[in-house]
C-alpha cells in the first residue's frame, strides 16, 4: 500500500473527528499497488450510524485528506445504514484494506 504508517494513521484520525470514532476507512483501487505511481487516494469511510448529509461529510472528509496528502486528488464513497450500496462498494469491500 503505497501510505506512510503516519498518512494512514492521520487519515483515520481525521475520519474520527469527521465522522466519530465508531468510523472506518478502507484504501482501495490504485494505491493498493505497490509498484504503481502517482494516481488519486481512493477511500471508503465506513458509518455505522445513518448520515444526513452525506455530500457535506465526503467533501469534509475528502478536503482535509487532500491537505493532509499536499493536494494529491482524494475520491471519498461512503457506506452507512441510509446510503444506497452500489458495485462500487462490493469492489471497496472485496479488495480494499482497513487503515
Amino acid at each position: 500500500m503505497r501510505l506512510s504508517e503516519n498518512q494512514a494513521r492521520a487519515i483515520t484520525r481525521i475520519a474520527h473527528e469527521i465522522a466519530g470514532k465508531q468510523a472506518r476507512v478502507r484504501v482501495f483501487g490504485s494505491r493498493l499497488n505497490d509498484d504503481a505511481r502517482g494516481g488519486d487516494l481512493d477511500l471508503m469511510l465506513e458509518l455505522t450510524e445513518p448520515v444526513d448529509n452525506p455530500a457535506l461529510l465526503a467533501a469534509r472528509f475528502s478536503a482535509r485528506v487532500s491537505r493532509l496528502m499536499q493536494g494529491r486528488s482524494v475520491d471519498v464513497l461512503l457506506a452507512g445504514p441510509n446510503l444506497m450500496r452500489l458495485p462500487i462498494h462490493d469492489i471497496a469491500f472485496k479488495e480494499g484494506k482497513v487503515l
